[in-house]
């Protein structure tokens, strides 16, 4: 028999906020600054849903260390800058919270500190606070399991109860990795081709997401 759901874990970005076309673009831009040019395919590919010491490995194994200092820290600013003059909710968000009544939380690659920024100037901070998880408080970030494992453990939930939504490749094999089910939002940057796959709903509408939960549980 299936477990029912007792926990919907949230990715932050891409799922809860509209930031991921926003990083998306500001890494295209500093890879053309700092030597390294890249489409924006190429920083879904490699970047997006993934920790920010992934990231960092990844630009310091084509342009070193130094440089991966620079564009980390320059990516941090530009953000920052970037989520105070336009972030948002992703569409339908508030809408599909206020209508799910199972204890919920966030497990994302980002930091607390950029979270408290980004969740903040959305609003959806205090609806979260105290249930928010990092992928700096574990060893390895997506699409390793650690992080959502972390998250269900401390929430005091089996894995078998939760469901993952995610927007990102990384973020779905971690939700499988993890033993848990995975909703697959494709109405960010990454396409439903590249979420599909074993234990994943996909869908392009946040409005849907109570019903998606709902389904869940028989």
């Amino acid at each position: 028999m299936i477990k029912p759901i007792e926990l919907v874990i949230f990715d932050c970005d891409g799922v809860l906020v509209d930031s991921e076309v926003v990083a998306a673009r500001i890494q295209v831009r500093l890879g053309a600054e700092l030597g390294w040019p890249l489409t924006q395919a190429e920083v879904i590919e490699r970047f997006i849903g993934r920790s920010e010491a992934s990231n960092h490995a990844v630009v310091a194994e084509r342009l070193g260390a130094a440089t991966a200092d620079l564009w980390c820290k320059r990516f941090v600013e530009l953000h920052a800058e970037a989520v105070e003059a336009e972030l948002t909710p992703v569409d339908g968000l508030p809408e599909a919270l206020a209508a799910i009544t199972l204890p919920t939380c966030v497990a994302s690659s980002g930091s607390h500190e950029k979270m408290r920024h980004t969740l903040g100037r959305t609003g959806l901070y205090d609806h979260f606070a105290g249930r928010i998880f990092s992928a700096t408080e574990v060893e390895r970030g997506k699409p390793a399991p650690d992080l959502f494992l972390h998250a269900a453990r401390t929430m005091g939930v089996d894995p078998a109860g939760c469901v993952v939504v995610e927007d990102s490749l990384p973020g779905v094999r971690a939700a499988r990795a993890a033993g848990m089910r995975a909703l697959g939002y494709a109405g960010g940057l990454t396409t439903a081709e590249r979420l599909a796959g074993p234990g994943t709903v996909v869908f392009d509408d946040m409005r849907r997401l109570p019903e998606l939960i709902a389904g869940h549980q028989g």
